[in-house]
């Protein structure tokens, strides 16, 4: 996924399927400027994690 896509999935209030390495996240936060961001693994708020965003896909796209 590149940046710009990243920043529009977060943005949305429509619902947005992304995988992380096959599990799929929540985009809590998009650092556009380092071309990171920080999800949610599935339902688990203590499970997050900073990647890269070229890491996250959009399914069903």
């Amino acid at each position: 996924m590149d940046i710009q896509r990243a920043k529009e999935i977060y943005a949305s209030k429509d619902m947005v399927s992304v995988h992380l390495d096959g599990e799929p996240v929540w985009i809590e936060h998009v650092d556009a400027e380092n071309g990171m961001a920080a999800v949610q693994v599935g339902s688990r708020p203590a499970d997050t994690h900073t990647v890269g965003v070229e890491r996250l896909e959009e399914q069903g796209s």
